[in-house]
């Protein structure tokens, strides 16, 4: 009977689940749509047990495809940095806070920042406070939730949480520990012990590993639930965007990978400890290295808002789309419809629709939309190309995820920003990826093994250069231009709520 190894990864959109053998092929996939929920402006949760029990849903319906597949391996990632708070026996008591699009502990960001210090903050941790950090979403809990605070014991990630229950260990790999700020030391690749005290008194942080390290095995309740074998070694897992750009093959500082999900990601792997003010520092996936990361608030998110708001079929708006010239015949959003990361870091943005009239149909909303996405990719991709690593520009953007099945938006995001991108011949994602770490955890592979395959390349069309670098012009002026309207609003959608 073939081996196989069983990914799973719990997105912002759906919850995947991969088996694939030791040489990459893979033999069954198994997926469920959900949503987040979003229950006061600049929140954003998800209940980690109804979470729980899709896993297994997935889990179950890959095994019973697998026939005469032997499963020796399981890997869990997910959307993060979230923030599950438990007790000793690992029961949530609160929903799961997201990650960068949840926008709750502004206040606790400005207090923490003042009272640990922005240039020690940055140092330690390779990055300042925003949105995206678990420390201040902790700060929160404590604050705002003291009921809650004072049952908590322990905190986990999601995808850790979800390990937890699979085998009963109290753990977090260093990935997603780095996105915990303030409390890992991305220079030592350890806890800063005493700023998890401050900020987290009376909790006991987690066991460190890396992704692909083997963390315990699958007991026996949680194999009845999920249909796998009872005893399978399960591995730590990280968060969906790296083990995405692990599936990938974006190993080194000349690859960058841009993950089309709900939200834009984007990482490159960095030879050195170089903090970057507008992104993040963090540990890899690969035990000892680091990466540079950023993220947008919305991508695939927006598009979906936009179907909603029509009513219409995605075919059918990506084909209205592509016969609008580009630039929407002068429509134009700044896609902060659930704030924005990177470059802004403003939990308070919102969407600004400019040049907006009567004559304008749902294929140029469905346009400006994706222009908006591409726009905001631009920027970050402008910041790394001034950050630490070989000249601009990279060599390689590897692009990824659900939303590269769109070629209207690949190709206005390489249009805009003037970038060829690959897209793998595999492109399941995070979950192929935990399915790879699992194979090399268990010592089925070496820990160098590459499943990744170059499938299209997406080119610029040079001929829309000039629409685009106006068009940017104009998009990177915007938000100055609109900020303290937006800021007014967001408090007026606060008062209402």
């Amino acid at each position: 009977m073939a081996e196989v190894f069983v990914g799973v990864d719990v997105g912002t959109g759906s919850t995947k689940a991969v088996a694939a053998t030791a040489a990459g092929d893979v033999v069954a996939t198994a997926t469920r749509s959900h949503r987040v929920s979003m229950p006061w402006p600049g929140r954003a949760e998800v209940d980690p047990v109804a979470v729980e029990d899709e896993v297994a849903q997935v889990c179950r319906e890959l095994a019973g495809a697998l026939g005469a597949h032997t499963v020796v391996g399981l890997c869990v990632s997910g959307m993060g940095p979230c923030l599950v708070v438990t007790g000793d026996d690992g029961v949530p008591l609160r929903p799961a806070v997201l990650y960068g699009i949840d926008g709750r502990a502004t206040d606790q960001i400005v207090a923490l920042t003042a009272r640990l210090g922005a240039a020690e903050i940055r140092r330690r941790c390779g990055k300042d406070l925003t949105t995206q950090a678990v420390g201040p979403k902790l700060a929160w809990v404590r604050q705002e939730e003291p009921e809650v605070w004072s049952r908590t014991t322990r905190w986990w990630g999601l995808s850790s949480w979800l390990v937890g229950r699979l085998t009963g260990e109290y753990v977090l790999d260093h990935q997603t520990a780095s996105q915990c700020d303030p409390l890992y030391d991305v220079t030592a690749f350890d806890w800063a012990h005493d700023w998890v005290e401050e900020v987290t008194p009376g909790t006991t942080p987690p066991r460190l590993v890396w992704p692909q390290d083997v963390v315990g095995r699958l007991g026996a309740e949680a194999a009845a639930r999920t249909g796998l074998p009872a005893g399978t070694p399960v591995s730590a897992g990280t968060v969906d965007a790296w083990a995405e750009a692990f599936s990938a093959g974006v190993r080194d500082e000349r690859d960058l990978m841009l993950m089309y999900g709900s939200t834009m990601f984007l990482v490159q792997p960095v030879t050195r400890p170089v903090a970057h003010p507008d992104l993040w520092l963090t540990a890899g996936v690969v035990p000892g290295t680091r990466t540079l990361a950023g993220g947008t608030a919305t991508s695939g998110s927006l598009v979906q808002w936009v179907r909603d708001l029509t009513g219409a079929d995605l075919p059918d708006l990506e084909a209205e789309a592509a016969a609008v010239p580009a630039g929407a015949e002068g429509l134009l959003l700044l896609p902060y419809f659930a704030g924005e990361r990177t470059p802004v870091q403003d939990p308070r943005a919102s969407g600004v629709a400019v040049g907006l009239t009567l004559r304008h149909g749902r294929g140029h909303l469905m346009r400006a939309a994706c222009e908006g996405i591409a726009l905001g990719i631009r920027q970050v991709l402008e910041l790394v190309d001034l950050g630490d690593g070989p000249a601009a520009p990279r060599s390689r953007v590897v692009a990824v995820g659900g939303g590269t099945r769109s070629r209207l938006l690949t190709q206005v995001v390489s249009d805009v920003s003037g970038r060829p991108q690959v897209v793998p011949e595999q492109a399941i994602g995070a979950s192929y990826g935990s399915a790879l770490l699992s194979a090399i955890g268990t010592g089925a592979v070496p820990p160098d093994t590459d499943w990744a395959r170059d499938g299209v390349l997406v080119e610029p069309d040079e001929r829309r250069r000039e629409v685009y670098d106006a068009l940017y012009r104009t998009f990177t002026a915007l938000y100055g231009d609109t900020v303290e309207h937006m800021h007014d609003l967001a408090e007026v959608a606060r008062a209402q709520a």
